[in-house]
């Protein structure tokens, strides 16, 4: 990977549509060699997705939580799957440490929060959780 494929991938971050030609434009490079560079990273694995960001990830509604998940010993694999299962569940991360997950939860309301937290906290194998509302965010991407 050299300076070319990190301003590619930095302008493609901020906008996944940007053409090749305006690419080219703004890294000098010829189209042609833009769009090779793009196919380069989609076969190597660089690039694993072209993605949007919804309204709602730019300008959440509702409540948007994280919840720290403590599991008991074997159960990890199971409790993973069943929190995938959760379509209040907006991304979920293993962790070293304290906690072996943190969900990032959205939700409707307070009452549909404190619904989800139930639910979780009704999953066989976690021993314990800590959750947290987000206010503000300041950076998305």
């Amino acid at each position: 990977m050299d300076d070319l494929d990190r301003d590619i991938l930095s302008a493609l971050r901020h906008n996944a549509r940007i053409p090749a030609s305006s690419l080219a434009a703004m890294t000098g490079a010829s189209r042609a060699t833009i769009a090779a560079r793009i196919e380069r990273m989609v076969a190597d694995g660089t690039i694993a997705t072209f993605t949007i960001r919804t309204g709602s990830e730019i300008r959440p509604a509702g409540v948007r939580s994280i919840v720290m998940i403590e599991v008991v010993g074997k159960f990890a694999d199971r409790v993973a799957h069943q929190l995938r299962g959760l379509p209040e569940v907006r991304a979920l991360h293993s962790t070293n440490g304290r906690w072996d997950f943190i969900a990032e939860l959205e939700d409707r309301d307070l009452a549909s929060f404190d619904e989800t937290l139930r639910r979780i906290r009704l999953i066989e194998g976690i021993n314990t959780t800590e959750s947290s509302i987000l206010l503000k965010t300041s950076k998305v991407g």
